[in-house]
């Protein structure tokens, strides 16, 4: 009977501990990828956008004013992440807008070699977005309140 307990005690440990290290994982990739979009990514597109669009050595160069909105999105995005109700919905945006951006890099900018990068920020986003889901339950009767 003791050798049944030890052993369940150390399925137990065992089931329970991937998903505190799963849960680190997530939140460690949420803060960096997080701080990423706010501070590199959406914030120089929001304070110095001109500047962005004078240095773009691309051939093919979008509106001023979308390039603002894409740092908004990233910035929102940025910030929900780190926002446990809002998880979900700003990995699946951000998700959106990294796969969004790798088909501009591959088909409209004619730099294809920089596709990869946004598509497996894509593939993270959308891991976060499902491991994250029960959030968006919360967040759907936060709104229906």
């Amino acid at each position: 009977m003791t050798a049944i307990t030890a052993h369940t005690a150390t399925e137990t440990t065992a089931t329970v501990r991937p998903g505190k290290i799963r849960n680190r994982v997530l939140w460690t990739l949420q803060i960096v990828l997080g701080l990423f979009f706010i501070i590199a990514s959406g914030g120089p597109k929001l304070l110095i956008p001109r500047t962005l669009m004078e240095n773009n050595t691309t051939a093919f160069s979008i509106p001023l004013a979308l390039l603002i909105f894409i740092g908004l999105a990233e910035v929102a995005g940025g910030i929900g992440l780190m926002v446990p109700r809002l998880t979900a919905a700003a990995a699946i945006g951000l998700a959106i807008v990294t796969f969004l951006a790798a088909g501009f890099n591959a088909f409209l900018a004619g730099t294809p070699e920089l596709a990869p990068f946004p598509l497996v920020l894509t593939a993270i986003f959308a891991w976060i977005a499902y491991e994250r889901r029960a959030s968006l339950t919360t967040l759907r009767a936060l709104i229906n309140r």
